[in-house]
């Protein structure tokens, strides 16, 4: 980690954009200050009435996910080593994606509160349960099993977004459309950067960074909405209607799940991985195996048709 910290801070203007010409989630929201801002909410909310119940739910869960950003900052804070120091490159990496990433929650949360489709107070109950609750991703304090988790994570949540973007433009919604279009870009924008630290750390350590992979394959990536939970219910019990809606959408399913860990097979050159020991080839064996019996059991996978009313829709 100490080693790829020059390389890092050389490539944090690529991956990373300037605060003072970024988006900002006041570009597309109604003006408070414009003498159309009570017609354009009335605008907003009409183009919201005809987005599905299951993309609603998926939007809230998303919004929520983000919402939760001090958790993840938290966790990447813990990391160990004498390159997360307060004042080193690591660091400042961290508070700078965490301040890019800070405008999609704002951004999210306040078309759903003009909507008119969301009990905001529902919806901001399980925000606060998902940071008060904390999750364990798996990774503990190591780097390498933290940034596979981050590239795979940003890779999952710009499909999610993507998706959305597709479906609210399908139902009419041309802004919230542009909106998870533009956190989309964001997302592809973080899960490259974090794809090519792993990259460098390969290089550098390819038998302790396969090792990482394989340990995070093993024990599957956990979503970090994996707590999510409405009012009366125990931690994670929402999750499940969550990740139902979203795969009933097709927005992010057990398939996108294998096709990302080819992904990163793909670009981390895996296969033709040289100079492993035989930890590190036995480790590779189990990743390269992985994703075909994965396929197979995603594709059996039938889509839920339970019908859950979620207490974050108004209605």
């Amino acid at each position: 980690m100490v080693h790829i910290e020059k390389y890092m801070l050389e490539m944090m203007d690529t991956y990373l954009k300037p605060i003072d010409t970024n988006w900002q989630p006041s570009d597309f929201l109604p003006d408070s200050t414009s003498d159309t801002f009570y017609q354009d909410i009335r605008i907003l909310r009409d183009n919201a009435k005809d987005l599905s119940y299951d993309l609603v739910a998926v939007l809230i869960g998303d919004t929520i996910t983000e919402e939760a950003l001090p958790t993840y900052e938290s966790w990447l804070a813990m990391v160990q080593g004498p390159s997360m120091k307060e004042d080193g490159g690591w660091m400042k990496w961290n508070r700078h994606w965490t301040a890019e990433e800070n405008r999609h929650g704002d951004l999210l949360n306040k078309y759903l509160y003009l909507s008119g489709r969301v009990d905001m107070r529902q919806m901001e109950i399980s925000t606060q349960y998902l940071i008060a609750d904390g999750f364990d991703i798996g990774t503990g304090h190591d780097p390498y099993r933290n940034f596979i988790y981050t590239s795979f994570q940003e890779m999952a949540t710009n499909i999610s977004h993507r998706r959305v973007a597709s479906l609210a433009k399908k139902d009419g919604d041309t802004l919230l459309s542009r909106m998870c279009g533009v956190i989309a870009s964001d997302e592809a924008r973080h899960a490259k950067a974090y794809k090519d630290f792993m990259n460098r750390i390969f290089e550098v350590d390819p038998n302790e960074a396969m090792l990482a992979f394989e340990d995070m394959m093993r024990q599957k990536i956990v979503m970090p909405a994996h707590f999510l939970r409405e009012v009366g219910l125990k931690i994670g019990q929402t999750f499940g209607h969550f990740t139902d809606a979203a795969q009933r959408l097709g927005v992010y399913t057990a398939i996108d799940y294998v096709e990302i860990m080819q992904q990163l097979i793909v670009d981390w050159k895996i296969e033709g991985m040289r100079d492993l020991n035989e930890a590190g080839e036995k480790a590779r064996d189990y990743i390269m195996a992985l994703p075909s019996r994965l396929l197979r059991v995603a594709e059996r996978m039938k889509n839920p048709t339970i019908d859950y009313k979620f207490s974050w829709i108004a209605g």
